[in-house]
């Protein structure tokens, strides 16, 4: 293949070998009683407590929540990225 071919080819290949060795740098991970669990699995775990403190503060301070569903699946996302960043943001 030669010409605008041989260089899409080319750029595929790297493309495609950029994308197989992504996963090669060791995921952070937690020992707990002997079974691997995935840092961001802990992180949501927290950030779900952390929504339904957050919850309950809201409805202690009687402020109304519009759309529950969207506003605590915001929060826990929001609260799980800010984790993930804080404690293993490079």
């Amino acid at each position: 293949m030669t010409g605008k071919g041989g260089a899409h080819f080319s750029r595929c290949g790297l493309l495609l070998a950029l994308l197989a060795l992504t996963s090669c740098a060791r995921a952070p991970s937690f020992d707990i009683l002997g079974s691997f669990f995935p840092a961001w699995l802990i992180c949501l775990v927290v950030a779900m407590v952390l929504t339904a403190l957050t919850g309950w503060l809201l409805r202690l301070l009687h402020i109304p929540i519009a759309v529950p569903t969207l506003t605590y699946l915001s929060l826990t996302a929001l609260f799980t990225f800010a984790l993930w960043l804080v404690f293993f943001g490079s």
